[in-house]
């Protein structure tokens, strides 16, 4: 099945694979696939977490597989289903599904929001929920997976420590994240590294909707030195938010930086068509400040 369907940049629109566990749909970012390959027998892990079934290396290079249906407490899957290969945080990690159903695009703004629709077994691994023909296609937090499996794997906090001493400055400053964790880590990291006029929103529309209204007031400059964002999210995605930020005469000169776990090389050619002016993989908060230092402070 081809994963490369190419989008216009900007669209607020993501391609979602659906594919089954048990006859549940679920569905993926297509963005986040590297390729599907059919099961292949793996090598157990001696001492690794439940839901990790072992490694495998197609063509040299290690890859973990997961146990999907495992993670969501739904027993453990038996050999056969396929594989689908993901690369997400810099890294590359097969989860085990039982059959691929297709390829739906649609917009940001039409993913429901999951705490509405989700139960409470499930609430927490889902960023979304997709209604295809009265079908629910619950879209998973596969980075919130992988870090309850290994914590290692999520935000490197200890980054800002080896910064060393850092200098208070109220340089103003707009993220935009939809995971509360997530936005939590980012702004306790950051005011950490001494920036502590912090603005934090949920999505790309709610931090658009900010930008517009200060510049209302004529108080943008006072507000909004630097945007933070995150590419997946609800109601407006990044690459949306970047791309009206740049077309627009009043924030075009306001540095974007995306911060994400969809940074590959493919999603850098858009956040660049886009004007971002840095990217970065979600793990390298050390990263995110230093480029933040070079954007904003010899401003």
């Amino acid at each position: 099945m081809d994963t490369k369907i190419l989008l216009e940049n900007g669209t607020n629109e993501l391609e979602v694979l659906e594919f089954t566990l048990d006859g549940n749909s679920y569905g993926i970012n297509v963005a986040k696939i590297k390729e599907i390959i059919t099961y292949q027998d793996v090598t157990p892990v001696p001492n690794s977490h439940p839901s990790i079934e072992g490694i495998f290396m197609p063509r040299d290079t290690m890859i973990t597989a997961i146990d999907l249906k495992n993670c969501l407490q739904r027993g453990t899957s038996e050999k056969g289903g396929l594989f689908i290969v993901t690369n997400f945080n810099k890294l590359d990690i097969a989860f085990h599904v039982d059959q691929v159903l297709g390829i739906h695009r649609v917009s940001w703004n039409d993913i429901i929001q999951p705490n509405a629709t989700i139960s409470t077994t499930e609430e927490g691994i889902s960023t979304g929920i997709i209604k295809k023909n009265d079908k629910l296609i619950i879209i998973l937090d596969f980075e919130k997976i992988v870090t309850d499996i290994n914590p290692e794997t999520g935000l490197k906090i200890n980054e800002i420590d080896e910064l060393g001493d850092r200098v208070r400055n109220d340089i103003p400053i707009l993220i935009a994240e939809d995971s509360v964790l997530l936005n939590k880590l980012i702004v306790d990291s950051l005011k950490k590294a001494g920036y502590v006029n912090l603005t934090h929103t949920e999505n790309g529309l709610e931090a658009w909707n900010f930008i517009t209204e200060c510049i209302q007031h004529d108080d943008l400059h006072e507000h909004v030195r630097c945007v933070i964002t995150d590419i997946e999210m609800p109601k407006m995605d990044g690459h949306r938010l970047t791309k009206l930020i740049k077309e627009n005469d009043n924030t075009k000169d306001i540095p974007v930086v995306i911060f994400s776990s969809l940074v590959n090389e493919e999603m850098k050619r858009k956040g660049e068509a886009l004007g971002a002016d840095a990217q970065l993989s979600k793990p390298e908060i050390g990263n995110l400040v230093r480029e933040i230092d070079k954007l904003v402070l010899e401003d």
